[in-house]
């Protein structure tokens, strides 16, 4: 297992500003969750190789697995608000927060909304609790390599806040600070997008240039460099900043640090977890002892809800037809993702050979997210918790830099962005040449929705979906067509700013337009 992922015990108590600002919605779920990182009579007081203020960035590592950061409310806004994926579970589980993320509109009073805020601003204090104490602490003696290191761990993971932020919401306050009294922070008026993007975009210029290509294996899972770039990569595609896109996902393709040896069926296993594909995960781990609490509640609010030994979770994020009809014939990577229903005609078997049962709610679920029934019956627990959350895999670098390539242009970089986007191809067909045959085409735009089918099928149930429509433009064109006829690009491209906060600033925070 991953040392990362045990959880230490520390008399410090991390502040937790942003709590204050909202005493309701979320802040039980991340208080009862445990810091990543162990310390032990051999490593006391920090383990060789890292540094004296682990006690500060484990907590911001930790709330990576908060519920308000990558559970519920985050999968519903990356994934049930696009076209790949359907609320699920029963038509009025999750109330009128969850069916209008699904079908729009999105009110301000939505607790999704606010739960997003909440943790995510929850991240970027203990980020910047960690800054802080870097640069202010004079009890902790480090050298200026450690102090550096640890700043580019918090800048990362501040720039990943920021990053969802931004997308979620638009403008939104930049605090890159602490303040003596919390109650300030109700009072930062909201940074245009611009703004936030180059703060995003610094934070991770200074993260690349200042963490390791690789930490010894016992630290697996915390910020690289390789992540820091291939996060950049995303920012700069997000902005149609193409040459700076190629740039930096090159910079990870060329590290020697990650390839797409790993098969596409056990990525997403337990066994799969920080492979050579993996670029950023948050780490998750469970045990008889401790089931829960040292997890995310990721997997089970996607597992089948059924009952007895099917009893696996809540049954939300469900396949849709829609993605279902976009994989090319025999894809291995679409039963790879898709579980199906048995019916009374056909049974269906889980990747480990279960036979699936009867009258689920759901014809379809999330098979990336399935868990091993051999871990289940040795933790003594069906949800899930152990299952890390993939946030950046190296097929999504290579893609981007196809993307962006391709966007660059001229003879050599379309050649390149085809080459980039065959050798995805090529690991997803497994061996088999008569299917998914290399892409041939010369032609700029019809490598551009090449790309763009790659990216849904490989990247299916990721959180990419609803974003990458969003910056292609296509948005409403896409949901429309879905089904999702209440979608508006003048509106629903950015969830509203939670009522609760603008109630909270005393109006100093203003709505998006639309709502």
């Amino acid at each position: 297992m991953k040392s990362i992922k045990n959880s230490f015990r520390m008399t410090y108590l991390v502040p937790v500003a942003m709590c204050m600002l909202l005493l309701s919605t979320g802040c039980k779920k991340f208080l009862d969750t445990e810091r990543q990182g162990a310390y032990d009579a051999d490593n006391y007081p920090y383990p060789g190789g890292s540094g004296p203020y682990d006690q500060f960035i484990f907590g911001a590592y930790n709330e990576l697995r908060s519920f308000n950061v990558h559970s519920q409310a985050f999968i519903t806004a990356v994934s049930i608000r696009s076209d790949d994926a359907d609320k699920g579970s029963t038509p009025a589980d999750g109330g009128a927060n969850a069916i209008t993320m699904d079908n729009f509109p999105v009110l301000p009073s939505n607790g999704f909304c606010n739960t997003l805020w909440l943790g995510y601003y929850t991240l970027i204090n203990r980020c910047n609790v960690t800054i802080n104490e870097v640069n202010t602490n004079t009890t902790i003696v480090a050298n200026d390599q450690i102090k550096q290191q640890t700043i580019a761990e918090a800048r990362f993971l501040r720039a990943y806040a920021y990053f969802n932020l931004v997308r979620f919401f638009g403008r939104v306050p930049l605090i890159d600070k602490l303040f003596e009294n919390p109650a300030q922070q109700n009072n930062i008026p909201q940074s245009t997008a611009a703004q936030v993007y180059a703060f995003i975009e610094a934070d991770l210029v200074f993260a690349s240039a200042n963490l390791p290509l690789l930490w010894d294996s016992k630290f697996v899972g915390r910020a690289t460099r390789g992540a820091a770039n291939g996060l950049l990569a995303k920012v700069y595609l997000t902005q149609q900043k193409w040459n700076q896109a190629m740039g930096a996902a090159n910079a990870v393709m060329t590290s020697g640090q990650y390839d797409l040896s790993t098969s596409y069926d056990r990525i997403f296993r337990e066994e799969g977890e920080n492979s050579s594909e993996s670029v950023f995960e948050v780490q998750a781990t469970a045990s008889a002892a401790i089931p829960s609490n040292n997890g995310v509640q990721y997997a089970q609010i996607q597992g089948v809800r059924g009952a007895g030994l099917w009893d696996l979770g809540w049954g939300w994020n469900t396949p849709t037809t829609d993605l279902e009809a976009a994989y090319e014939a025999n894809d291995p990577r679409k039963n790879r993702t898709i579980m199906y229903t048995s019916t009374n005609t056909t049974t269906f078997q889980t990747i480990y050979g279960e036979n699936l049962p009867t009258g689920l709610p759901n014809p379809r679920y999330n098979n990336k997210v399935y868990t091993n029934p051999a871990t289940r019956a040795s933790i003594g627990n069906r949800f899930g918790y152990w299952m890390n959350v993939r946030i950046l895999r190296y097929a999504d670098v290579v893609l981007m830099y196809a993307e962006a390539a391709n966007e660059v242009g001229g003879t050599a970089n379309i050649t390149a962005a085809r080459n980039a986007l065959n050798s995805v191809r090529a690991r997803a067909r497994g061996g088999n040449n008569s299917i998914l045959p290399d892409v041939t085409t010369t032609d700029q735009a019809l490598l551009r929705d090449a790309i763009r089918r790659e990216r849904r099928v490989e990247l299916a149930m990721e959180h990419d979906r609803f974003f990458d429509l969003v910056r292609w433009g296509i948005a409403q064109t896409v949901l429309n067509a879905h089904g999702k006829t209440a979608f508006s690009n003048a509106r629903d491209v950015l969830l509203p700013i939670p009522q609760t906060q603008i109630d909270l600033s005393a109006g100093v925070l203003t709505q998006n337009p639309g709502y």
